[in-house]
């Protein structure tokens, strides 16, 4: 008798999904907090190296961009996930008075949800009827709003991950315009940055099992133009002050 375990075929899919909900929101915050944090630290570094060979001024420069860029990339997220999850609380709300005001018509709703996905009307309305005995706020919540109650989004957790991650991005084009002679600053941070990008890029891509050509792509026309126009004003400011 073969004792050997089986392979389950469907052990990487996610059957938690409030931890994968978790997991993706974290992912989102951390590939657009990192993109950000490279992308616009980078492109004042470069401006400001573009004006200046000044090691102090563009270090100040792109401290105040990284704290700043940090605290707002943070804030920004913890307001938006905070205004999905208010409205996510609001509907929760509203299904929990109907049930408890018209819990026929509402048993008749889910019915006629599950009809138009191809049940019969009886059958239609003995799932709605045992769902509703088990939990009714749940199925109603799941069938017609394709939301969860314990799966509300988590506005600190996305604001730690998306200021962390951009942090983290910014120690990139900071080392690269500081570290190398003054003469390489701007072409090794250009190289530095891209490279960064298109890791991301592709990272993120992947992370979300789509397609990575496109969406790098993307990512790095837009911070290759981002460099090139802060440089160019950079060192038009600088030339006009000289």
């Amino acid at each position: 008798m073969d004792d050997s375990p089986v392979l389950d075929p469907h052990r990487d899919e996610p059957h938690d999904r409030g931890e994968f909900a978790d997991r993706v929101n974290r992912i989102r915050a951390g590939v657009l907090g990192a993109n950000d944090g490279i992308v616009s630290v980078a492109a004042v570094v470069v401006g400001v190296a573009g004006a200046t060979s000044d090691a102090q001024t563009i270090l100040a420069a792109g401290l105040a961009a990284v704290i700043g860029g940090a605290i707002s990339m943070a804030l920004g997220e913890y307001v938006s996930v905070s205004s999905a999850r208010d409205s996510q609380h609001a509907l929760i709300e509203k299904e929990k008075r109907e049930l408890q005001e018209q819990p026929e018509q509402e048993l008749a709703e889910l019915a006629a949800i599950y009809r138009s996905k191809g049940l019969s009307g009886a059958t239609a309305l003995r799932v709605a009827e045992e769902l509703t005995e088990h939990d009714a706020l749940g199925a109603h919540l799941e069938a017609e709003l394709h939301i969860d109650e314990h799966e509300v989004l988590k506005p600190w957790q996305a604001a730690r991950a998306s200021g962390f991650a951009f942090l983290l991005g910014a120690v990139l084009p900071m080392l690269a315009i500081l570290l190398p002679p003054a003469e390489l600053r701007i072409p090794v941070t250009f190289v530095a940055v891209l490279i960064a990008l298109g890791v991301t890029g592709a990272a993120g891509a992947r992370l979300g099992d789509s397609d990575w050509v496109r969406p790098t792509v993307r990512v790095l026309v837009g911070g290759a133009l981002a460099l090139a126009v802060t440089f160019a004003a950079g060192a038009l400011l600088g030339a006009t002050i000289l």
